[in-house]
């Protein structure tokens, strides 16, 4: 989960894409403010990374850590 013009959030999206890329992973990126929904859940944490709908993590990617999860 991301938002338009966030830092953080861009320098998430690098990372996972790097990563997944690395491992052969596919991934995506929404927008929480393209949805209430999505807003009123994660918008004040993004980014959010998720792992097949569950939440992973938020505010940063733990490398080591994402990896980890996505190999099993």
């Amino acid at each position: 989960m991301s938002r338009e013009g966030c830092h953080a959030c861009d320098d998430a999206i690098a990372d996972v894409r790097r990563i997944c890329g690395e491992l052969g992973v596919g991934w995506s990126v929404s927008d929480v403010d393209t949805d209430s929904e999505l807003r009123a859940e994660y918008g004040d944490r993004v980014p959010v990374i998720l792992i097949d709908g569950v939440e992973h993590g938020f505010w940063k990617v733990e490398e080591e850590r994402l990896r980890r999860a996505l190999r099993s």
